[in-house]
Protein backbone atom coordinates (compact mmCIF):
# COMPACT_ATOMS: atom_id res chain seq x y z
CA UNK A 1 0.00 0.00 0.00
CA UNK A 2 2.81 2.41 0.89
CA UNK A 3 4.68 1.61 -2.33
CA UNK A 4 1.55 2.26 -4.35
CA UNK A 5 1.03 5.57 -2.54
CA UNK A 6 4.59 6.60 -3.36
CA UNK A 7 3.78 5.89 -7.00
CA UNK A 8 0.65 8.02 -6.86
CA UNK A 9 2.48 10.89 -5.19
CA UNK A 10 5.32 10.79 -7.73
CA UNK A 11 2.77 10.87 -10.54
CA UNK A 12 1.11 13.85 -8.88
CA UNK A 13 4.38 15.78 -8.67
CA UNK A 14 5.33 14.94 -12.25
CA UNK A 15 1.91 16.01 -13.47
CA UNK A 16 2.36 19.32 -11.66
CA UNK A 17 5.77 19.81 -13.32
CA UNK A 18 7.45 19.56 -9.95
CA UNK A 19 11.20 19.12 -9.73
CA UNK A 20 12.50 16.83 -7.01
CA UNK A 21 15.27 18.33 -4.96
CA UNK A 22 18.76 17.67 -6.39
CA UNK A 23 22.08 19.31 -5.48
CA UNK A 24 22.62 22.76 -7.00
CA UNK A 25 25.85 21.49 -8.55
CA UNK A 26 26.47 17.81 -9.25
CA UNK A 27 29.48 15.64 -9.96
CA UNK A 28 28.67 12.52 -11.99
CA UNK A 29 31.01 9.67 -12.92
CA UNK A 30 30.14 7.17 -15.66
CA UNK A 31 31.75 3.72 -15.40
CA UNK A 32 31.15 1.38 -18.34
CA UNK A 33 32.31 0.20 -21.72
CA UNK A 34 31.83 1.32 -25.33
CA UNK A 35 28.06 1.63 -24.87
CA UNK A 36 28.94 4.49 -22.54
CA UNK A 37 31.85 6.17 -24.32
CA UNK A 38 30.60 5.70 -27.93
CA UNK A 39 29.90 9.17 -29.39
CA UNK A 40 30.99 10.60 -26.01
CA UNK A 41 27.49 10.00 -24.63
CA UNK A 42 28.20 11.34 -21.10
CA UNK A 43 29.19 14.68 -22.61
CA UNK A 44 26.02 14.82 -24.71
CA UNK A 45 24.20 14.43 -21.39
CA UNK A 46 26.42 17.19 -20.00
CA UNK A 47 25.40 19.54 -22.85
CA UNK A 48 21.70 18.78 -22.37
CA UNK A 49 21.91 19.42 -18.62
CA UNK A 50 23.81 22.68 -19.03
CA UNK A 51 21.40 23.85 -21.74
CA UNK A 52 18.67 23.31 -19.14
CA UNK A 53 20.51 25.57 -16.72
CA UNK A 54 22.03 22.82 -14.54
CA UNK A 55 25.43 23.11 -12.92
CA UNK A 56 27.18 19.83 -13.53
CA UNK A 57 30.57 18.17 -13.86
CA UNK A 58 30.65 14.91 -15.85
CA UNK A 59 33.56 12.48 -16.11
CA UNK A 60 33.87 8.89 -17.32
CA UNK A 61 36.08 5.86 -16.74
CA UNK A 62 35.46 3.25 -19.44
CA UNK A 63 36.99 0.29 -21.22
CA UNK A 64 35.50 -1.30 -24.33
CA UNK A 65 33.89 -4.72 -23.96
CA UNK A 66 34.38 -4.97 -20.21
CA UNK A 67 32.06 -6.80 -17.82
CA UNK A 68 31.65 -5.85 -14.16
CA UNK A 69 34.23 -8.51 -13.27
CA UNK A 70 36.76 -6.90 -15.61
CA UNK A 71 35.88 -3.41 -14.37
CA UNK A 72 36.54 -4.59 -10.81
CA UNK A 73 40.13 -5.34 -11.83
CA UNK A 74 40.85 -1.89 -13.30
CA UNK A 75 43.18 0.21 -11.16
CA UNK A 76 42.31 3.32 -13.20
CA UNK A 77 38.61 2.90 -12.36
CA UNK A 78 39.35 2.88 -8.63
CA UNK A 79 41.52 5.97 -9.09
CA UNK A 80 38.61 7.71 -10.82
CA UNK A 81 36.23 6.76 -7.99
CA UNK A 82 38.61 8.14 -5.37
CA UNK A 83 39.36 11.33 -7.30
CA UNK A 84 36.42 13.27 -5.78
CA UNK A 85 33.19 12.98 -3.80
CA UNK A 86 30.67 12.00 -6.45
CA UNK A 87 26.98 12.84 -6.24
CA UNK A 88 26.22 10.06 -8.74
CA UNK A 89 28.17 7.11 -10.10
CA UNK A 90 26.67 5.31 -13.12
CA UNK A 91 27.50 1.61 -13.52
CA UNK A 92 27.16 -0.20 -16.88
CA UNK A 93 28.08 -3.81 -17.56
CA UNK A 94 28.63 -5.93 -20.66
CA UNK A 95 25.43 -6.60 -22.68
CA UNK A 96 25.93 -10.35 -22.93
CA UNK A 97 26.64 -10.45 -19.20
CA UNK A 98 22.88 -10.07 -18.76
CA UNK A 99 21.60 -12.67 -21.24
CA UNK A 100 22.23 -15.51 -18.78
CA UNK A 101 20.04 -16.87 -15.95
CA UNK A 102 20.04 -15.09 -12.60
CA UNK A 103 22.13 -17.93 -11.15
CA UNK A 104 24.92 -16.87 -13.53
CA UNK A 105 24.72 -13.28 -12.28
CA UNK A 106 24.98 -14.55 -8.70
CA UNK A 107 28.51 -15.80 -9.33
CA UNK A 108 29.78 -13.97 -12.43
CA UNK A 109 28.55 -10.45 -11.68
CA UNK A 110 27.31 -9.72 -8.17
CA UNK A 111 30.55 -10.44 -6.21
CA UNK A 112 32.56 -8.11 -8.47
CA UNK A 113 29.87 -5.46 -8.56
CA UNK A 114 29.82 -5.60 -4.76
CA UNK A 115 33.53 -4.76 -4.72
CA UNK A 116 32.97 -1.72 -6.93
CA UNK A 117 29.99 -0.50 -4.91
CA UNK A 118 31.85 -0.92 -1.61
CA UNK A 119 34.69 1.24 -2.93
CA UNK A 120 32.25 3.94 -4.05
CA UNK A 121 30.51 4.03 -0.66
CA UNK A 122 33.77 4.01 1.29
CA UNK A 123 34.95 6.95 -0.80
CA UNK A 124 31.72 8.90 -0.14
CA UNK A 125 28.77 7.39 1.70
CA UNK A 126 26.34 9.88 0.16
CA UNK A 127 27.06 8.92 -3.46
CA UNK A 128 23.93 7.87 -5.35
CA UNK A 129 24.35 4.80 -7.56
CA UNK A 130 22.61 4.21 -10.89
CA UNK A 131 22.57 1.13 -13.11
CA UNK A 132 22.64 1.87 -16.85
CA UNK A 133 20.23 -0.59 -18.49
CA UNK A 134 21.33 -1.15 -22.09
CA UNK A 135 19.47 -2.62 -25.11
CA UNK A 136 19.39 -5.69 -27.34
CA UNK A 137 21.29 -6.08 -30.60
CA UNK A 138 19.23 -5.06 -33.62
CA UNK A 139 18.63 -8.68 -34.66
CA UNK A 140 19.34 -10.36 -31.33
CA UNK A 141 22.33 -12.57 -30.48
CA UNK A 142 22.37 -15.34 -33.06
CA UNK A 143 24.73 -17.60 -31.08
CA UNK A 144 22.14 -18.04 -28.31
CA UNK A 145 18.60 -18.90 -29.40
CA UNK A 146 17.20 -17.84 -26.01
CA UNK A 147 18.07 -14.27 -27.02
CA UNK A 148 18.04 -14.78 -30.78
CA UNK A 149 15.74 -11.86 -31.50
CA UNK A 150 15.90 -8.21 -30.49
CA UNK A 151 12.78 -8.57 -28.35
CA UNK A 152 14.13 -11.59 -26.45
CA UNK A 153 17.55 -10.04 -25.91
CA UNK A 154 16.14 -6.66 -24.89
CA UNK A 155 13.72 -8.18 -22.36
CA UNK A 156 16.36 -10.53 -20.93
CA UNK A 157 18.81 -7.68 -20.39
CA UNK A 158 16.05 -5.61 -18.73
CA UNK A 159 15.21 -8.50 -16.39
CA UNK A 160 18.88 -8.88 -15.50
CA UNK A 161 19.19 -5.23 -14.53
CA UNK A 162 16.03 -5.46 -12.43
CA UNK A 163 17.56 -8.47 -10.68
CA UNK A 164 20.73 -6.64 -9.64
CA UNK A 165 18.69 -3.51 -8.89
CA UNK A 166 16.62 -5.45 -6.36
CA UNK A 167 19.71 -7.20 -4.97
CA UNK A 168 21.60 -3.96 -4.29
CA UNK A 169 18.56 -1.65 -3.96
CA UNK A 170 20.01 0.61 -6.65
CA UNK A 171 17.90 2.59 -9.18
CA UNK A 172 17.96 1.86 -12.91
CA UNK A 173 18.22 4.35 -15.78
CA UNK A 174 15.98 2.50 -18.28
CA UNK A 175 17.76 3.38 -21.52
CA UNK A 176 16.92 -0.04 -22.98
CA UNK A 177 13.19 0.47 -22.41
CA UNK A 178 13.18 3.94 -23.99
CA UNK A 179 15.22 2.44 -26.86
CA UNK A 180 12.48 -0.16 -27.37
CA UNK A 181 9.77 2.51 -27.32
CA UNK A 182 11.49 4.66 -29.97
CA UNK A 183 12.40 1.65 -32.10
CA UNK A 184 8.76 0.50 -32.16
CA UNK A 185 7.09 3.89 -32.56
CA UNK A 186 9.66 5.61 -34.80
CA UNK A 187 11.42 2.99 -36.95
CA UNK A 188 12.62 5.81 -39.21
CA UNK A 189 15.15 6.78 -36.51
CA UNK A 190 18.22 4.55 -36.73
CA UNK A 191 19.53 3.93 -33.23
CA UNK A 192 22.29 1.49 -34.24
CA UNK A 193 25.82 1.86 -35.53
CA UNK A 194 26.85 -0.19 -38.57
CA UNK A 195 27.65 -3.25 -36.39
CA UNK A 196 23.94 -3.41 -35.38
CA UNK A 197 24.88 -3.45 -31.71
CA UNK A 198 26.57 -0.19 -30.69
CA UNK A 199 24.64 3.09 -30.63
CA UNK A 200 24.53 5.51 -33.52
CA UNK A 201 24.61 9.20 -32.64
CA UNK A 202 20.82 9.04 -32.30
CA UNK A 203 21.17 6.07 -29.96
CA UNK A 204 23.67 7.91 -27.79
CA UNK A 205 21.43 10.97 -27.80
CA UNK A 206 18.57 8.76 -26.60
CA UNK A 207 20.77 7.50 -23.75
CA UNK A 208 21.69 11.06 -22.76
CA UNK A 209 18.04 12.20 -22.76
CA UNK A 210 17.05 9.20 -20.64
CA UNK A 211 19.76 10.04 -18.12
CA UNK A 212 18.55 13.63 -17.92
CA UNK A 213 14.94 12.58 -17.28
CA UNK A 214 16.05 9.97 -14.73
CA UNK A 215 18.44 12.13 -12.71
CA UNK A 216 16.60 15.45 -12.79
CA UNK A 217 13.06 13.97 -12.96
CA UNK A 218 12.08 16.47 -15.60
CA UNK A 219 11.73 16.49 -19.36
CA UNK A 220 14.68 17.21 -21.67
CA UNK A 221 12.25 18.67 -24.19
CA UNK A 222 13.22 21.98 -25.75
CA UNK A 223 16.96 21.30 -25.86
CA UNK A 224 18.55 21.16 -29.29
CA UNK A 225 22.13 20.22 -29.99
CA UNK A 226 24.18 19.66 -33.11
CA UNK A 227 24.44 15.95 -32.29
CA UNK A 228 21.51 14.79 -34.46
CA UNK A 229 18.69 16.07 -36.66
CA UNK A 230 16.50 18.46 -34.67
CA UNK A 231 13.24 16.71 -35.56
CA UNK A 232 14.58 13.36 -34.41
CA UNK A 233 15.93 15.05 -31.29
CA UNK A 234 12.45 16.31 -30.42
CA UNK A 235 10.98 12.83 -30.83
CA UNK A 236 13.67 11.28 -28.62
CA UNK A 237 13.29 13.99 -25.97
CA UNK A 238 9.51 13.46 -25.81
CA UNK A 239 9.89 9.69 -25.75
CA UNK A 240 12.39 9.75 -22.88
CA UNK A 241 10.17 12.02 -20.78
CA UNK A 242 6.98 10.12 -21.62
CA UNK A 243 8.49 6.80 -20.60
CA UNK A 244 10.61 7.73 -17.58
CA UNK A 245 8.62 10.32 -15.65
CA UNK A 246 5.49 8.23 -15.00
CA UNK A 247 7.64 5.21 -14.06
CA UNK A 248 10.06 6.66 -11.49
CA UNK A 249 8.82 4.22 -8.87
CA UNK A 250 9.20 1.22 -11.20
CA UNK A 251 12.93 1.87 -11.54
CA UNK A 252 13.55 3.12 -7.97
CA UNK A 253 14.29 6.59 -9.37
CA UNK A 254 12.12 8.13 -6.66
CA UNK A 255 14.58 7.05 -3.93
CA UNK A 256 16.62 9.47 -1.79
CA UNK A 257 14.69 12.52 -2.91
CA UNK A 258 12.09 14.86 -1.46
CA UNK A 259 9.61 17.35 -2.82
CA UNK A 260 7.15 19.97 -1.63
CA UNK A 261 4.27 21.56 -3.48
CA UNK A 262 1.87 24.14 -2.07
CA UNK A 263 -1.23 25.92 -3.26
CA UNK A 264 -4.21 27.97 -2.17
CA UNK A 265 -7.49 26.34 -3.09
CA UNK A 266 -10.53 28.08 -4.52
CA UNK A 267 -12.11 27.82 -1.05
CA UNK A 268 -9.18 29.74 0.41
CA UNK A 269 -7.43 26.81 2.15
CA UNK A 270 -3.62 26.94 2.39
CA UNK A 271 -2.31 23.44 1.59
CA UNK A 272 1.17 21.93 1.29
CA UNK A 273 1.84 18.43 -0.06
CA UNK A 274 5.13 17.04 1.27
CA UNK A 275 6.92 13.87 0.19
CA UNK A 276 10.22 12.29 1.24
CA UNK A 277 11.55 8.88 0.22
CA UNK A 278 14.78 7.86 1.95
CA UNK A 279 14.58 4.05 2.28
CA UNK A 280 17.74 3.70 4.38
CA UNK A 281 16.99 6.61 6.73
CA UNK A 282 16.81 6.06 10.48
CA UNK A 283 15.09 9.42 10.92
CA UNK A 284 12.93 11.62 8.69
CA UNK A 285 11.43 14.72 10.31
CA UNK A 286 9.53 17.67 8.91
CA UNK A 287 9.44 21.08 10.61
CA UNK A 288 6.58 22.83 8.85
CA UNK A 289 7.44 26.33 10.06
CA UNK A 290 4.19 26.90 11.96
CA UNK A 291 5.12 24.98 15.11
CA UNK A 292 4.19 21.60 13.62
CA UNK A 293 6.71 18.76 13.48
CA UNK A 294 6.09 15.27 12.16
CA UNK A 295 7.91 12.07 11.20
CA UNK A 296 5.41 11.15 8.50
CA UNK A 297 7.28 10.84 5.16
CA UNK A 298 4.20 11.74 3.11
CA UNK A 299 1.58 14.22 4.25
CA UNK A 300 -0.81 16.98 3.36
CA UNK A 301 -0.66 19.95 5.73
CA UNK A 302 -3.20 22.76 6.13
CA UNK A 303 -1.89 26.14 7.22
CA UNK A 304 -4.31 28.25 9.25
CA UNK A 305 -3.35 31.64 7.87
CA UNK A 306 -1.29 33.30 5.14
CA UNK A 307 2.38 34.05 5.68
CA UNK A 308 5.94 32.89 5.00
CA UNK A 309 6.89 29.51 6.41
CA UNK A 310 10.39 27.99 6.43
CA UNK A 311 9.85 24.26 5.90
CA UNK A 312 12.77 22.03 6.92
CA UNK A 313 13.35 18.35 6.29
CA UNK A 314 15.91 16.52 8.44
CA UNK A 315 17.19 13.14 7.23
CA UNK A 316 19.54 10.87 9.14
CA UNK A 317 21.13 7.90 7.35
CA UNK A 318 24.57 6.54 6.46
CA UNK A 319 25.46 9.98 5.10
CA UNK A 320 24.95 11.50 8.54
CA UNK A 321 22.38 14.17 9.35
CA UNK A 322 21.29 16.42 6.50
CA UNK A 323 18.82 19.31 6.47
CA UNK A 324 16.92 20.54 3.43
CA UNK A 325 14.88 23.71 3.38
CA UNK A 326 12.27 25.45 1.26
CA UNK A 327 10.17 28.55 1.85
CA UNK A 328 6.40 28.34 1.52
CA UNK A 329 4.61 31.63 0.85
CA UNK A 330 0.86 32.11 1.15
CA UNK A 331 -0.32 35.60 0.36
CA UNK A 332 -3.32 37.21 2.02
CA UNK A 333 -6.62 37.09 0.25
CA UNK A 334 -7.45 40.54 -1.05
CA UNK A 335 -10.72 41.94 0.19
CA UNK A 336 -13.11 42.53 -2.68
CA UNK A 337 -13.41 46.16 -3.72
CA UNK A 338 -16.75 47.72 -2.74
CA UNK A 339 -19.24 47.99 -5.54
CA UNK A 340 -20.32 51.63 -5.98
CA UNK A 341 -24.00 52.18 -5.29
CA UNK A 342 -25.71 53.95 -8.15
CA UNK A 343 -28.80 55.89 -7.07
CA UNK A 344 -31.60 55.81 -9.60
CA UNK A 345 -32.32 59.12 -11.23
CA UNK A 346 -35.63 60.78 -10.34
CA UNK A 347 -38.04 60.95 -13.21
CA UNK A 348 -39.12 64.45 -14.15
CA UNK A 349 -42.75 65.18 -13.30
CA UNK A 350 -45.01 65.19 -16.35
CA UNK A 351 -47.63 67.94 -16.46
CA UNK A 352 -51.01 66.73 -17.48
CA UNK A 353 -52.94 68.78 -20.02
CA UNK A 354 -56.35 70.04 -18.82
Amino acid sequence: MIKRFFKVMVSFFCGASAVAQTPESMNILFIGNSYTHMNSMPFIFDKIAKAKGKSINVEMSTHSGFSFKQHSERADMYEAIRSRKWDYVVLQGFSREFIHPFSYLDTATIPYLSSIIDTIKINHACTNLLFYMTWGYKDGYELNEDVGTYEKMSDTIANGYHYISNYFNVPIVPVGRVWKKVREEHPEINLYDSDLAHPSKSGSYLSACTFFASIYRESPEGVYTNTIDSQNAQIIQRSAAAYVLPKLNDFKLDSNIWDLQYTRTEKGDFIANLWANYPAATKVEWDLGDGTKTNEPILKHFYKKPGRYQVKLTVQDTCGVRTFQKEVVFESLKAPEPVPVVKPKKKAAVKKKI
